[in-house]
């Protein structure tokens, strides 16, 4: 087989420059399952930022003010730790996905495979035509035609961009802070609106040039694919042997014995080529610009219907399957990554009971040292910090030193209010009798009630004069 393929990219030429990718419009079975799943994921992107449970926003990512919403639930940078143990679940996840079925990831639920395949292309093919018809618009002249269809795409193709970056700030600000400022008009947020205007620019760029350069390029996931996969693997797979046999691939000819004739299943139409969205001939085997979209599959079943020879010439197959006939086993290394994934879902399962609702900091306030008072009596000053992560109001907060003994005073407040979804922040004063310190650093317990329940509890530095005994 000539290898000359692998040693550039589809969309490259010869000389190095960006080779225009024009795939032909998509049809078949599988088409129509990705559109459903790609359909559903994007009602799911626009309408999560709406949605509202027990008064909070259902998905935010609140990244200037520190709040994040997931599934309804707050968490703030103090639950930092379970966001990464978050990001690694879903990388062991994308792992595990990979070794046992590809790049599958990227041809169904991938945000730029959705936005490129089911939403931009799907406005090039209504405004300029299909394949054929797109080509010979690029290269005719800028006629009257030209202007208007690509005047029409360019246009529609920033409106939807314009939108997308709503939604994404939706994600950002909040939906009820959006609706605001679309409410109040533009120039009264006309820093918010340069920021929208710049998000737009970046996604029209993607999406209408830069396209399937996002997979090949700057996409970390088709190197890593490479490392990931091995011959158990389920891909988009092409089977050479049945599609070239003995005397390899040869055109249709009507009437022919192709079993006897000792010709291979695959009629060389070129339509798997025609139809893959990064210009790859998929029966050149697994390729790093594979992004397992299925296109060139429902292409091939279609012309093999055609021609009345049995699907599947192209299919979601390893490379043992093809070679052996052996069936999908679950290997060792899936088992162990398996495990990984069960472990940390364990762990985060775990720390999401130990969560506390109302969490309490509280520090030694910077560049302050301990005062005497009567009585022999030591006091340190610390600023506290309490975040309330329910939709319930604590209207009657207080602290109490639970070891060693002593008291603590609240500036300005005895009894503190802590907001839904909200923090309280102040100063206070801890106060222990000299007697009862161990050493010029000594550690507190304080506990925080809620009335008179306990509902948290927290620890923090004591500074005293150095003993000498």
């Amino acid at each position: 087989m000539d290898e000359n393929f692998r040693n550039s990219i589809s969309t490259v030429d010869s000389k190095g420059k960006r080779s225009w990718v024009y795939p032909r419009k998509p049809s078949g079975k599988l088409y129509e399952y990705r559109k459903i799943v790609s359909y559903l994921l994007l009602a799911f992107l626009f309408i999560s930022p709406f949605i509202k449970v027990n008064g909070k926003q259902f998905l935010m990512f609140n990244v200037l003010e520190r709040r994040f919403n997931i599934f309804g639930a707050s968490f703030w940078p103090q639950d930092f730790y379970l966001f990464v143990i978050i990001m690694l679940i879903g990388v062991v996840f994308i792992l595990l996905f990979t070794v046992a079925f590809g790049r599958i990831f990227c041809g169904w639920i991938c945000p730029q495979t959705i936005f490129l395949e089911m939403v931009f292309r799907r406005i090039e093919f209504w405004i300029e035509g299909d394949r054929g018809k797109q080509i010979k618009l690029d290269k005719q002249n800028w006629n009257a035609e030209k202007i208007r269809k690509k005047g029409l795409k360019w246009t529609v193709f920033f409106l939807v961009s314009f939108l997308i970056a709503n939604v994404f700030l939706a994600y950002l600000i909040g939906s009820e802070r959006l609706l605001l400022y679309i409410k109040e008009g533009p120039q009264a947020h006309f820093s918010t609106l340069f920021s929208l205007l710049i998000f737009t620019s970046v996604f029209y760029f993607v999406f209408a040039w830069f396209r399937e350069q996002v997979c090949i390029i700057a996409c970390p996931y088709g190197r890593l694919q490479g490392v990931l996969l091995d011959t158990k693997s389920i891909v988009v797979a092409y089977d050479h042997k049945r599609g070239e046999k003995e005397k390899g691939r040869a055109k249709f000819k009507k009437n022919e014995d192709r079993a006897a004739s000792g010709k291979g299943d695959c009629i060389d139409c070129m339509q798997c080529v025609q139809v893959c969205p990064t210009g790859i001939d998929i029966r050149n085997g697994t390729q790093l610009e594979c992004v397992n979209c299925t296109a060139c599959i429902d292409a091939c079943d279609h012309m093999m219907e055609a021609v009345d020879l049995p699907k599947g010439l192209i299919r979601y197959a390893s490379e043992e399957n093809i070679q052996k006939k052996a069936p999908f086993r679950f290997t060792p290394r899936m088992k162990g990554y398996t495990t990984v994934l069960g472990i940390l879902i364990s762990v985060f399962v775990g720390l999401l009971f130990l969560r506390s609702d109302l969490e309490a900091d509280i520090l030694r306030l910077p560049g302050q040292l301990y005062e005497h008072k009567a009585g022999n009596v030591i006091s340190n000053v610390y600023t506290f910090k309490l975040i309330n992560k329910t939709n319930l109001e604590y209207n009657d907060v207080h602290f109490k030193l639970l070891s060693p003994k002593g008291d603590i005073e609240i500036v300005k407040n005895d009894q503190i209010h802590v907001p839904a979804n909200g923090l309280s922040e102040g100063t206070l004063f801890i106060n222990i009798n000299r007697s009862l310190l161990k050493d010029e650093k000594d550690e507190v317990k304080i506990g925080v009630y809620n009335k008179n329940q306990l509902i948290e509890t927290t620890r923090t530095t004591f500074m005293g004069p150095r003993s000498y005994n």
